[in-house]
Order: C-alpha cells, then structure tokens, then sequence
C-alpha cells in the first residue's frame, strides 16, 4: 500500500468562499510520516472573472500590505495553475492527504478550485483538520484548542507571514510534531497494556 503523503495546504483569497471570490495564492508544501519534508508547491493566482473582494477580507488585506504583495506577485489564469498543481499531486511518492489548519476553509478553495480547473481531486472529498487532531492528542474540547493550548516544543522557528508557501511549510511541521505525538502516546500505551499482562 502507497504511503500517505501529507500535504500541508495554506491558501490566501480575498474572500471567506470560492466562487463568488477568488484564491489569491496557493502553497502545498508535502511531509512524510516522519517528518520530512520532500516537496513544494507555490502559485499565485488572478482573480476569476466576475468574482470580487470581499469588503471584509480587503479591508484585513490593507493591512498587510507586505503579504498582499507577495499574493499577487506573478499571478497566473487558474486554468494553468490548477493542472500543474495536480500534475505536482500525483508525482509525489505516495497518496496525497490534504492538510491545513483549518481545513474547512483552505480545502474549499483547493477542491473547488481543483474540480472547476483541473477535472479532479486526488484528495477525493476529504482533508485532515490540524485543529481536530489537536483536540484528539491534547483530550482538551474542539473550542478549546488554539495554537495558545499547544506545546511549545511542537513549533518551531518559522514565521507566520501570510505567505502560502511560509505558512504551509510552518503548519506542515507543525503537523508532523503531532503526528509524533501521536505516535509517542501510542507506543506509550502499548508498552503499558503490556507490562500489565
């Protein structure tokens, strides 16, 4: 069986929903299990036609002029972008899972994005939820569960800059410090299932 590759997935729009608004920016940023990474992924995107900001979203956007910048760099029609980030999908060394913090939000876009310009999601319908997998290893309510409540020891030095790809990558080693966890926690309980045999 394909091992699962986990692909840290942020997006910047200049909305809260495809469609009606635009993906900006999209950056993937491919984990394996244990934690390495072995692929990225970065692409700004134009706007689609007949789509418009959001007021909300723009008037956030203007105060981050740095990040909007970097979002719309080189922009690029979706119907080049979309085909090659699948195309960059099924090259990886196993089966992608779609990961992001939070994954409602940023899939949203990757999937209808993926459908409307590329013909299909490797991804099929689902996406891991980095929120929800904290609420599961941390045992503390969904509500709860902020990077606040998180370990220390679980992030790492990289900037949270607005930038797809920064953001993708800092999640996705995020990520992989509770998948380690996880795993931690596990091996931990079986050793002591066993020793009370």
């Amino acid at each position: 069986m394909a091992e699962e590759i986990y692909v840290s997935t942020d997006i910047e729009s200049d909305g809260p929903i495809p469609g009606p608004h635009s993906m900006l920016s999209l950056g993937s940023a491919a984990f394996t299990a244990a934690g390495e990474r072995i692929a990225t992924f970065s692409a700004n995107l134009c706007e689609l036609d007949g789509a418009a900001g959001h007021p909300d979203t723009l008037a956030w956007w203007a105060g981050q002029p740095e990040a909007w910048q970097a979002a719309r760099a080189g922009a690029r029609p979706a119907a080049e972008v979309m085909p090659e980030y699948l195309a960059w999908l099924k090259a990886l060394p196993g089966k992608p899972v779609f990961v992001a913090y939070p994954a409602g939000f940023d899939f949203s876009f990757v999937y209808w994005y993926l459908i409307r310009f590329a013909g299909q999601s490797p991804f099929s319908h689902s996406a891991l939820d980095m929120k929800t997998l904290a609420m599961a290893v941390l045992g503390l309510p969904y509500r709860d569960t902020s990077k606040r409540a998180m370990p220390r020891h679980w992030f790492g030095d990289d900037p949270h800059t607005h930038v797809a790809l920064d953001d993708a990558i800092e999640q996705g080693r995020l990520f992989c410090a509770m998948l380690a966890q996880l795993k931690a926690d596990a091996a931990e309980l079986a050793r002591l299932r066993a020793g009370s045999d």
